[in-house]
């Protein structure tokens, strides 16, 4: 049957999405990243914005590709879990609240993509 290998590709495609649009605007808007980051308190701010870029970028194209993409989404999903905390606590309000659990399931998605990896449309099948 096709449609789980289509579905499995659209799912891909749809998380990497977000991190590549992510890491993008990290590189686009880099100043005004960085004083976000700055005024978080975060040791390292411009290591830590660089890294993020990076890291979000080509996890994102691995995904997209279905290639080593059990590995890209176990980078993405442990690189989540200070990010959520960091900057979207979820007791800073309604609208943190919100991109605290749109975190929360991504991370799902991301934990799916490492268990079963990424479908039978992908450069490599078994990553």
């Amino acid at each position: 049957m096709i449609y789980p290998d289509f579905a499995a590709l659209a799912g891909r495609a749809l998380i990497a999405l977000i991190f590549l649009f992510s890491g993008i605007d990290k590189f686009v808007h880099y100043a005004p990243t960085l004083g976000y980051m700055q005024k978080a308190g975060l040791p390292f701010p411009e290591l830590l914005l660089i890294a993020s870029a990076i890291i979000e970028t080509v996890a994102a194209l691995a995904i997209l590709a279905g290639w080593k993409t059990r590995w890209a989404a176990a980078a993405l999903f442990l690189w989540m879990i200070p990010v959520t905390w960091v900057f979207h606590n979820p007791a800073g309000g309604q609208e943190q609240m919100a991109h605290f659990m749109k975190n929360v399931a991504i991370s799902g998605g991301l934990l799916m993509l490492f268990a079963f990896g990424p479908g039978g449309i992908s450069v490599n099948r078994s990553s």
